[in-house]
Order: structure tokens, then sequence, then C-alpha cells
């Protein structure tokens, strides 16, 4: 098989919501009336991104919902995305699963395969997504990382630090029961991108971003761009593990500083981080309803800056917390 069967056989469809698709130079794609485009990218490299042996199915899924998950952190409706993918040989079985699990969840957000490109190399997948975003008379509704104000509350849709739990078991750092490591491995590779919940913040949350290095060094690239600083209540942050609350937690032998790690600099969440005012909090819990997206205040932003962490009792810890950098 050769590099344009392959791409007639697992990726060519019909174009639907672009002008022009797969099979020119360029695809063409003309955005709604009143809106701006939001457009966003992100590469998955094998043994820096996921393991091996990872299902493909799951593996498409994760490619697209990496991507999808910046659109919803900026308020942006799905329209189209293209895909670059590096094989070191035709593998059958796995495009097949791959390219499964990728339009699953692409028809899911009505998000259509455009174009891209594919060569012999190392496994690698680099998907660029485009989404739009209303902007009536030129101004955009896009929610950015910088209007966070001081007195807003922040917010975190989801579950935290089950993805971490997951890689750290995998890794052979903790032996987690067999349930509770095939709940927390789902969070790792199949995660869920909260594109409902991003368009249903529009209006209400006054800065957005998306989590996928860690909650501590996530939120202060907000801090920066707002320039504020904030204080995070570890506790409520703790909450958000959903593995604690699973039935063979008390079997997991994970103390509550290895789990606060998970939670403070496991990075893969792809959940949503948000500000609002106070003033939102109904509103918001409205949206966090009809997106079917659960929503928990962990924290408030403060005039001065830099990150303040409190435990249950108002104590301050130290700030050994870091999150993921792929060169540091």
């Amino acid at each position: 098989m050769g590099e344009f069967d392959l791409i007639e056989r697992y990726f060519k469809r019909p174009a639907k919501r672009a002008v022009l698709g797969i099979g020119d130079d360029c695809a063409l794609l003309q955005p709604p009336p009143g809106s701006h485009m939001a457009i966003s990218s992100d590469m998955l490299v094998e043994g820096r991104h996921f393991f091996a042996d990872v299902d493909p199915r799951t593996l498409g899924h994760k490619a697209l919902a990496v991507n999808l998950s910046d659109l919803a952190a900026c308020g942006a409706k799905p329209l189209a995305f293209t895909l670059a993918l590096a094989l070191p040989k035709i593998d059958e079985a796995w495009l097949a699963g791959f390219s499964q699990g990728l339009f699953a969840l692409a028809d899911q957000h009505g998000c259509e395969l455009i174009g891209g490109d594919t060569t012999r190399g190392p496994l690698n997948i680099c998907i660029t997504v485009f989404g739009s975003v209303p902007a009536p008379a030129g101004k955009s509704q896009a929610l950015l990382r910088s209007g966070a104000q001081p007195g807003d509350d922040i917010y975190v849709s989801g579950h935290l630090g089950d993805a971490r739990l997951a890689l750290d078991a995998l890794r052979g750092k903790f032996h987690l029961p067999p349930a509770l490591l095939q709940s927390a491995r789902q969070r790792l590779e199949e995660p869920s991108p909260r594109i409902a919940l991003g368009l249903a913040l529009r209006g209400l949350a006054s800065a957005a971003m998306d989590l996928s290095d860690g909650l501590v060094g996530d939120i202060q690239h907000l801090l920066k761009a707002s320039q504020v600083g904030a204080t995070i209540h570890t506790a409520s942050a703790l909450d958000r593990l959903a593995a604690r609350k699973h039935a063979e937690w008390p079997n997991a032998g994970i103390n509550d500083e290895a789990a606060l790690t998970c939670v403070l600099s496991g990075g893969d969440d792809y959940e949503l981080l948000f500000t609002a005012p106070p003033s939102t909090a109904a509103a918001l819990q409205v949206a966090a309803r009809q997106s079917a997206t659960p929503i928990h205040c962990i924290g408030r932003i403060n005039a001065a800056p830099g990150l303040q962490l409190l435990d249950e009792n108002g104590v301050e810890l130290p700030m050994h917390f870091t999150s993921f950098d792929h060169f540091s």
C-alpha cells in the first residue's frame, strides 16, 4: 500500500463544512459570518506523549482530544482539522483502530478532517484544529488567559490528577489495584474535551485555559497574562482526584502528599481552568448542568502577584510542586 492509497482508505471523507477538503494542495475553509477563526496545533510523539503499546483507537481519540481541549478553553466551536502523520511502517490494523478512534470523536463534535500529510519515520502525530468564535462588530467573544481580575473565583472542570496517577502506576511508581488502574488509565488515554462547557462559559468566565501540563504550572501562565496572583485551596483541589473516591482507593497505599502531587503537578488532565466574578456563581452552575460537566471552585484571584497554596487549615504550603516541561 502506498501513501495515497493509505490516505484514500483510512482518512479521506467527503467535505461537509469545508469549501474544499482532501485532494488538492490546500483545503478551503470558510468561517461563519461575523466570527473569528480559532486555531491550535499539538504534537504527540511516541515515547514522550504515549506508550508504544497504547491501543491505536484510544490514541486516535487522544490525538484529536488534546486539540479540541484548546478550542474549548477559547470558547470556540470546532469546525475542522488537519493531520500530519509519520509512520515507521504501514500497519493496516493499527491504521484502522487509529482512524476509528479519531473519527468517532471528530463526528461527536462535528469536526471534519480537511487535509494533512503522511511520511515515513518515527511515530509522530501532529494535528491542527480550526474553530470559530462569534465576533459581532469585530469584537471577539473568545475566552483568553488575560482577563482574570482580583476577587474572581478560580474554577476547574471535571477531575484532576487521575492521568498522572495512571502514568506513575504504568511506570512502576505505584501499584494500583487493577480496577483503579483501569479507571485512571482511561483518564490518561481518553480525555474528554470540554467543548460544551467552553461554549457555555462565553460571557461568564473572565479568563480560561486548558490544563495539560499540571495545575501549578498552567495557572501561572494565566496569572502572568492577567498580571494578577492567586490563592489555591489545596484541599478543594485534592477533592478533584476521582481515584480517591474509587472503592479500591484504600488499597492503593498512596499518601496525601503523593495524591496532592498528582493533582497539582500532574499533566494530561485536559480539563478547563477558568476564573469568574463571584456574582456569576449561580449562572456558572447552570452552565455546568447544561453542559453535563461538573465544575468546582478551588481558589481566588489576588491583586498581589504570586501563587499561594493553602492547606485545609489555611497554612501556606512550600512551593515545591512543579509541572511538566519538555526541555527542563
